[in-house]
């Protein structure tokens, strides 16, 4: 008997000390706070860069510049990011998640409201009219978010694994985009940005695999400071400018630090920098894509869970995160920024890292605080070159997949199972991520089907689950992970 009991000490022994050492794997683990803020500054840089594009790409398309009003914005849109992030990740009563979630400007919106904007014929009055359907859009939301358990039922694994898999396949283009620098610069796809993006990737292999403790755990945001040492490098021995049709270009891995010198120390954000305006011609698409990107939310939500902690978001998670992707959206519009949504790039760095530490991801959400009030800060990140970012996305993104496939196979995989998958990412990934296919249909097939192929494929998977009725004599696969 002494020797079990010997034998159950040991075993505790073991599991405290792991859990001593592992904090920065549980939810609320405690972890130092130079450590909380190397691992949260990961997620930052994940997601910089695609915070900013939808307002530089709409706003740009509405003339902010030329009003002076695409500064005050894009300071704003960081400053909303970070605190939304801290609602999810933290909660306002039954508002948030409590995962390690972060928020920032979506992508998805861009073709919705670039049509807007063109049948409003741009101006601030249409970003303004893109303003207000946001609010309300929001508020739609939140609401759906407080109705999503009796709705639940139509979400199991198999359904969410699939919307997961595809949220990941349509990340893969936008990384390798990035590593090769940037199709809208010229030097896209340039010996000197695929070494860049390939040096930055290896190095990371190298830290996530053969080093150990905070190398590894933070072996994006190394990777990432290792692209910038790399870039400032090069920039000693390779000619930084290059001539297309007569106009002198500046390569874009060359570290432009004027930006930084140029940007201010301090700045307070502006509350409603544009005046709302309620249109049904932006409320009406704009609203329907709300309900696009809840389905999406419950996927990134779904990749989370099953990637950094290995089980199923339970409902009250999946609400909450919705809610919080909702009201964060009105928040934003009030503060002239487009919707806040959940942010893939970040599922991502979880399923990867498998680091879900909230207090890590809250020292992130406070840097981005932090930018809103000084654009010195946000300087230093936003001339991250495209490559750069490219060597750490390509790994991150592929890793979303690999969560989808293992929510799929979670229950067992069958007859069924294998036709959801095959026709929601066949026929309707197949159809997102060829837009041009959909060219003759109606303008607004155009702004929700085609694209990412997020949506098709999950409205494909959702239907194909309530068609096809479970068969309790379908011989099953085992589960691929425990």
């Amino acid at each position: 008997m002494s020797k079990e009991i010997e034998n159950d000490v040991k075993r505790m022994s073991i599991k405290e000390s792991l859990s001593h050492t592992s904090s920065e794997y549980e939810l609320e683990g405690k972890i130092p706070t130079g450590k909380a803020i190397i691992l949260g500054m990961q997620h930052v840089l994940a997601m910089f860069v695609g915070n900013l594009t939808p307002i530089l790409v709409i706003g740009g398309a509405c003339s902010l510049g030329d009003a002076g009003l695409m500064v005050p914005v894009i300071q704003n849109a960081m400053l909303v990011a970070g605190l939304v992030t801290l609602v999810q990740l933290w909660t306002i009563g039954p508002i948030g998640a409590r995962l390690p979630c972060v928020m920032g400007t979506s992508s998805g919106f861009i073709g919705v409201m670039s049509g807007v904007a063109g049948s409003m014929g741009g101006g601030v009055v249409a970003y303004g009219a893109i303003l207000g359907a946001s609010l309300l859009g929001g508020i739609f939301e939140m609401i759906l978010g407080f109705m999503l358990k009796p709705l639940r039922k139509f979400f199991p694994s198999v359904v969410t694994g699939t919307v997961v898999t595809a949220i990941g396949l349509s990340l893969i283009s936008v990384g390798i985009n990035s590593f090769g620098g940037g199709n809208n610069n010229g030097d896209f796809g340039s010996p000197t940005n695929l070494f860049i993006g390939f040096a930055v990737l290896v190095f990371i292999i190298v830290l996530k695999h053969f080093a150990k403790g905070i190398w590894s755990a933070a072996s994006i945001l190394f990777g990432i400071i290792f692209g910038y040492i790399l870039c400032a490098i090069l920039a000693l021995f390779l000619d930084t400018t290059y001539v297309v049709e007569g106009q002198t270009m500046v390569h874009s891995w060359v570290l432009q630090w004027d930006r930084v010198a140029s940007a201010a120390w301090f700045s307070l954000p502006k509350i409603m920098p544009v005046k709302l305006v309620f249109d049904a011609r932006a409320i009406i698409p704009i609203m329907i894509m709300f309900i696009v990107t809840a389905v999406e939310t419950v996927g990134d939500l779904s990749g989370i869970t099953e990637g950094g902690l290995g089980r199923e978001a339970t409902d009250k998670e999946l609400s909450g995160g919705v809610a919080c992707d909702g009201i964060g959206s009105s928040f934003a519009a009030l503060f002239g920024v487009l919707p806040n949504t959940s942010f893939s790039q970040n599922v991502g760095l979880v399923g990867m890292t498998k680091i879900v530490n909230l207090y890590a991801i809250t020292m992130g959400a406070f840097f981005l605080v932090l930018c809103g009030f000084i654009p010195k800060l946000a300087a230093i990140v936003q001339l991250m070159p495209q490559s750069v970012l490219g060597g750490a996305a390509v790994m991150m993104f592929a890793s979303i997949v690999v969560s989808g496939i293992q929510l799929i196979t979670k229950d067992g995989i069958g007859n069924r199972e294998v036709t959801i998958v095959a026709v929601s990412l066949g026929l309707g990934y197949g159809l997102g991520s060829t837009a041009n296919v959909l060219a003759m249909m109606p303008a607004w097939v155009g702004y929700i089907f085609g694209g990412s192929g997020i949506v098709p494929a999950a409205i494909c998977a959702i239907i194909l689950n309530i068609v096809l009725k479970k068969n309790p004599e379908d011989k099953e696969v085992e589960p691929l992970w425990d």
